[in-house]
């Protein structure tokens, strides 16, 4: 028995899943990990053209799906589309937040409008997404959050706006979890190393190989391999799981790789 909430959902089945930047890449591959647990999907993005393209594939798998073009920086616009997903939902069980951006650049050659860019999409997004949706999380004494980090937090050479990005969004989670773990809400945090996204198709075969080799496990991660760690922290039964961030990378975080 739960002792938060004894009338929290035994499985994952029909619980309403919001996932940002959820058109493509991680994002998609989590969503697609969710509705297979059975979660109803929201997908949040900016893309448009994606978004529909994401719609089409998971419907086609059977999947319970939404979709919604919000920009996740604007307090306004998920504010608004929390109502509209409520309005026709009626709750959102879990949040993942896994919308961001890149930033490689050198501190010498950054300026603070792409510092403050950097900081405003992969770290405000955060709160104002948690923080949209923590009322009603609170009010049904069951709710899960889980941010979608970087092993980057650790610092790397020409990053220092993602790498403080991602740093922040570890501290956040931990204070979340302080705040609302008397709620029956956890939060949690991933951390993804290397993974094959489009824009990891992207790079040229060089720097792909160079990146393979820093893997200990000598591969580069799936969507799904972030899926299915998303999947665990949302599972009515990691209730006693909150505050932590999990490495998601094939062992990179254990060494300094060199590239």
């Amino acid at each position: 028995m739960n002792q938060t909430n004894p009338t929290a959902p035994a499985s994952l089945q029909g619980l309403v899943a919001v996932v940002t930047g959820g058109a493509k890449g991680i994002g998609l591959g989590i969503a697609r990990e969710l509705a297979q647990g059975g979660c109803r999907i929201a997908l949040w993005d900016f893309d448009d053209e994606a978004l529909q393209t994401a719609q089409r594939s998971l419907a086609s798998e059977g999947v319970d799906v939404k979709t919604f073009k919000v920009d996740v920086s604007s307090v306004e616009q998920v504010e608004s589309t929390v109502a509209q997903l409520l309005a026709s939902h009626a709750r959102i069980d879990i949040l993942v937040n896994n919308a961001g951006i890149g930033g490689d650049k050198l501190v010498s050659k950054m300026d603070l409008a792409f510092w403050s860019r950097v900081i405003e999409v992969n770290l405000h997004s955060q709160f104002i997404c948690s923080k949209a949706v923590l009322t009603q999380m609170a009010e049904n004494r069951f709710g899960r959050i889980i941010n979608i980090g970087s092993r980057a937090w650790l610092g790397n050479r020409g990053q220092a706006a993602y790498s403080a990005s991602k740093g922040a969004v570890v501290s956040l989670t931990r204070s979340l979890a302080l705040e609302y773990a008397r709620k029956g809400i956890t939060v949690n945090a991933i951390a993804p190393g290397i993974v094959e996204t489009p824009l990891f198709e992207t790079l040229t075969e060089e720097v792909r190989q160079g990146l393979h080799k820093t893997v200990p496990m000598e591969r580069i991660g799936q969507p799904e391999d972030i899926g299915r760690a998303v999947r665990f922290f949302a599972e009515p039964g990691a209730s006693y799981v909150t505050g932590q961030l999990l490495y998601v990378c094939g062992g990179r975080s254990l060494s300094s790789p060199s590239v």
